[in-house]
């Protein structure tokens, strides 16, 4: 029995003498039995008052009945009562202390249940004002762990984790009873407390020396709260629900300020990237004038050196050399024009064989040492399609080839009906060619040395280019086949690429839908 326990009998048994003392005083004055009832029953409201107990109550109740049988109904000092009339006194008084007691309890109950919610409203909304002036992670861990700690009258600590769900080297901590004296300690084994709170059966995880409450924002991470092992198995369920409360108030203002944060990042990429776009464009219209004199003026050096070897050699590496950088500005130009988000596809069915025509035409005017081979279905196939991006698409994959292809090997263009089903290895590229029958593929195939099957994942990243595959002494920035993929996927298509199975060589497709349907860039 403890201490509150042992007060409340103590209490009730002094309620109760002070009761039969004035019961005694009735008697001998000559008051009527039914005011000492009465002392009695107010003996019952009393101590039901300070317990706030039904089943103080209920024993109080038949208590106060058989003390005054026993005292004051005739015979005294006996249980036996010759007055039948008695045993309608003691009905009537057992039910009225009855009713009396179980009253007085609800209303002390419901008073207590009034005053635990004040005192949780008023210490949320405290915390609450204290959160909102919050600047970053650890000043919510040091107002939270501050709050909970004195709302709890508990030893309280907050540790964050930052966006990838790794918990801090530190986190702050608040002793019970100390004010302003928060300290800096170190979480035990952090892959195992982050292990623990990602698997937890309820709404927190209890150590040896802690328990712990993480705070989730939707499947993420952001920090947790831990109580001393000790005044947490003490907490009441009024308690355990202020701390709910609390620890919902620190996890949306975690949230909030996170959300905040990558709202302000991402304006600062999407700026960066508008500067980085305008910069670009700027340049490259800048450059692409002088190179495109260059190749002239080097086309035309070449037609008038044909007897000198040596300085017909200079003009040709100087117009091969103009030519690869007006394709990187002409490539750049693509890539910012793609990015721009006023960017409109203009799409028209267009023949197939036609924009393939166009596009080799091209090619082979600046590379006559290679042979292209054009492979048509016998049906005319028509699709809707922006016929310029497309056709970019097909140069850029042509060039691609050559780049990696030594002169005078095979290089061939195929078109076919429906997708190629090694081109749907991905869900994204089942999803996208769901309908994979009602659509055209276009690939190239070389006989070059192929691709590392490391790079296949990659191949299509901007800026991914691989450093040990750079031929003719030019550098490949990586955006000849990411600006494909952008135009492919702009047109609700899907790009692939792989090695050929029959031969050494790189095979690389891509599929449109023969239907229009809707692009987002």
């Amino acid at each position: 029995m403890n201490i509150q326990r042992i007060r409340a009998v103590l209490l009730t048994a002094a309620i109760f003498a002070a009761a039969s003392i004035i019961g005694y005083i009735f008697y001998r004055a000559g008051f009527p039995d039914a005011s000492i009832a009465l002392v009695y029953l107010l003996a019952v409201l009393f101590s039901v008052r300070q317990t706030s107990s039904f089943l103080t109550g209920l024993i109080t109740s038949f208590a106060a009945t058989f003390i005054f049988n026993y005292f004051f109904a005739e015979p005294r000092f006996t249980l036996a009562v010759n007055d039948p009339n008695y045993y309608i006194t003691f009905l009537i008084m057992t039910v009225t202390a009855l009713a009396v007691s179980t009253l007085t309890a609800r209303v002390h109950r419901d008073a207590q249940t009034a005053r635990e919610r004040e005192q949780e409203v008023k210490a949320i909304y405290m915390l609450t004002n204290r959160l909102s002036d919050a600047a970053d992670m650890n000043a919510i861990a040091e107002i939270a762990s501050v709050a909970i700690s004195e709302g709890l009258d508990c030893s309280a600590g907050c540790l964050c984790f930052d966006k990838n769900g790794i918990p801090q080297q530190t986190y702050v901590y608040q002793p019970r009873g100390k004010e302003r004296s928060l300290i800096h300690r170190e979480p035990e084994r952090k892959e195992e407390l982050v292990f623990r709170l990602n698997h937890l059966q309820d709404d927190h995880d209890e150590g040896e020396e802690f328990f712990d409450w993480p705070l989730f924002s939707g499947e993420d991470i952001l920090g947790m709260i831990r109580i001393d092992r000790k005044d947490a198995e003490a907490m009441n369920p009024a308690q355990r629900r202020m701390l709910r409360s609390m620890i919902d108030s620190a996890a949306l203002a975690m949230d909030r300020l996170r959300t905040s944060e990558q709202r302000m990042q991402s304006r600062e990429e999407a700026a960066r990237e508008r500067y980085r776009a305008n910069l670009l464009r700027s340049i490259s219209h800048d450059i692409r004038t002088p190179l495109t004199g260059i190749i002239g003026t080097s086309e035309m050096l070449r037609s008038r050196l044909t007897d000198d070897p040596e300085s017909y050699g200079m003009a040709e590496h100087i117009q091969k050399d103009a030519e690869w950088l007006h394709s990187l500005v002409e490539n750049i130009l693509t890539l910012t024009r793609l990015q721009d988000a006023d960017l409109k596809i203009s799409m028209e069915t267009e023949v197939v064989e036609e924009i393939v025509g166009g596009a080799v035409g091209r090619v082979t005017e600046h590379h006559p040492e290679y042979d292209i081979e054009v492979v048509l279905p016998e049906e005319l196939l028509m699709a809707p399609m922006d016929a310029k991006l497309i056709e970019q698409v097909i140069i850029n994959l042509l060039e691609n080839s050559i780049k990696h292809s030594p002169a005078g090997s095979p290089i061939s263009v195929s078109v076919s009906r429906g997708a190629a089903l090694w081109m749907l290895q991905t869900e994204e590229s089942r999803k996208a060619a769901s309908d994979w029958q009602n659509m055209v593929t276009i690939s190239v195939r070389d006989a070059g040395s192929g691709i590392r099957e490391s790079d296949i994942p990659r191949i299509f990243e901007l800026f991914y280019s691989d450093e040990k595959r750079q031929v003719r002494g030019q550098r490949s920035f990586g955006l000849g086949l990411s600006i494909c993929e952008t135009i492919v996927r702009a047109h609700s298509g899907v790009i692939a690429a792989r090695n050929r199975e029959d031969r050494a060589g790189a095979e690389f497709a891509f599929a449109l839908p023969l239907q229009k349907g809707d692009t987002v860039l």
